[in-house]
């Protein structure tokens, strides 16, 4: 079992920064690919980016691509996503999670409670 909790959320101005962590605990998270989703409000869940275990692949949603860098510390078990020219339209819950390599939400065996990200214009 894996337990995540994402920090690092808040009020930013359009083309801002924000850096998001995701600790994991109950279970070392090397073995898993990690992800991003976002939800905003009225809206499904959407796909953000995500990091294969083995550090060799990584992929961003087509909206996030060039101002997103997903990184992750296998020694400290934290997943992290580095919010560069923020948006109002990146306003939303995010989410991480755990599961196999993959751009489907259904595909993560494990999520954490989110973390609210709200930009201003």
């Amino acid at each position: 079992q894996v337990q995540l909790a994402e920090s690092g959320g808040g009020l930013v101005q359009a083309g801002g920064s924000l850096r998001l962590s995701c600790a994991a605990s109950g279970r070392a998270l090397s073995s898993y690919s990690m992800a991003w989703f976002r939800q905003a409000p009225g809206k499904e869940r959407e796909f953000v980016s995500r990091l294969s275990w083995s550090l060799d692949y990584k992929d961003y949603a087509d909206s996030v691509k060039g101002r997103f860098t997903i990184s992750r510390d296998n020694a400290k078990n934290t997943v992290y996503l580095q919010m560069n020219s923020l948006k109002p339209e990146d306003t939303a819950v995010y989410y991480c999670a755990a599961g196999y390599y993959s751009g489907q939400s259904s595909d993560y065996l494990y999520w954490g409670q989110g973390t609210q990200v709200t930009v201003s214009s």
